[in-house]
């Protein structure tokens, strides 16, 4: 039976990890954004960055946001999740420019406002070289690095690559603190995953996310992140975003960082909702595998004395997005930390 995907399709999505995403049989009606976003309202000015990778002309949508008030000379690189956006950082933007500090928050290759291209091989060593790019263009020669979900998979490794580069590292409920292959989930092929994901609706996504990131809960503001990742995926450009992510979530299965935590340098900091249960591919692992998997409340503590440099802050109670679920909470322990462990510059 072929898969029905065409030849052609430029554009990308990169954001937090989605391992499996129930679909539901109704879907509530969302809007419809374009193959790279086109309609949806970002929180600040929408940039892109053009360049060339894989023989390939490519563009990366990013917010660029200058300290608001007296700044303090640093820089914040945002990295998100596997279902999440740039945009999803807007308050964590606003509190980090509120203090002092210029922000950057890219979509990386393959997500939200960036190209999605037909053929692309996805690594976290190519996405970090495609960020590292950016922010060479931009003048940044060292930065803070937060990453959220699979963002933190990538901030793992970019710090692992560029380790001169990186002042700070936090990292948000990063997926991939434990390798989920070794442990027996089963795998699934890209063809496999670009099936699920021409299956995602609406209402599949906010059950997935109300049982799994939020432990249950919802609250009202959480629609519009439902809405901009539903409308991503029905829009005009559905195919080549579902194509995408299916080699995005090839990456992040294949791809692990857990190893290597150990190379761990500068100063790490982990912000750990203990009532996240995300784990890719839960959704068809052996009842046995699935117990064991996705327990935040465990993992962030067995990370933590892997990291050299490690600072672990827990929420309890709190899922897979703090930063999202409770933003005051979450970046008054960031702040916090970035202050006490401020580099001398």
């Amino acid at each position: 039976m072929s898969r029905p995907f065409p030849r052609w399709l430029p554009g990308l999505l990169l954001t937090a990890a989605l391992p499996a995403i129930a679909h539901a049989q109704t879907q509530t009606e969302a809007p419809e954004y374009g193959p790279e976003l086109q309609g949806f309202d970002y929180p600040y000015t929408l940039k892109h960055f053009a360049f060339e990778s894989q023989g390939q002309s490519l563009q990366m949508g990013y917010m660029d946001v200058a300290a608001h008030g007296k700044a303090n000379g640093r820089s914040v690189v945002l990295m998100h999740g596997k279902n999440f956006c740039g945009a999803t950082w807007d308050s964590s933007i606003k509190a980090l420019s509120d203090a002092g500090y210029r922000v950057i928050a890219p979509d990386q290759i393959g997500f939200c406002s960036s190209s999605k291209p037909a053929h692309y091989q996805y690594t976290f060593q190519q996405l970090a070289t495609n960020t590292q790019q950016l922010l060479k263009a931009l003048g940044i020669q060292k930065a803070t690095l937060l990453g959220h979900s699979t963002g933190g998979m990538l901030a793992t490794r970019y710090a692992l690559q560029y380790p001169e580069q990186v002042e700070q590292l936090a990292l948000v409920n990063p997926i991939g603190l434990e390798d989920w292959k070794a442990l027996g989930v089963p795998y699934r092929t890209v063809d496999q995953w670009y099936e699920r994901e021409l299956k995602l609706s609406a209402d599949g996504i906010r059950n997935y996310e109300r049982s799994t990131y939020y432990g249950g809960r919802w609250k009202p503001e959480f629609d519009r992140w439902v809405d901009m990742l539903a409308g991503l995926n029905k829009g005009p450009g559905h195919t080549q975003v579902a194509w995408n992510s299916a080699l995005i979530y090839d990456m992040i299965f294949t791809q692990p960082v857990y190893y290597e935590f150990q190379n761990l340098q500068m100063p790490t900091l982990l912000l750990i909702g203990t009532s996240d249960t995300t784990a890719i591919g839960s959704d068809i692992a052996p009842p046995e595998v699935k117990a064991k998997i996705g327990h935040y409340d465990v993992l962030g503590k067995q990370v933590a004395k892997l990291i050299p440099r490690s600072t672990l802050v827990e929420f309890p109670g709190m899922g897979h997005a703090p930063q999202m679920e409770e933003p005051a909470q979450f970046h008054q322990a960031l702040l916090a930390w970035l202050n006490k462990t401020n580099p001398v510059r």
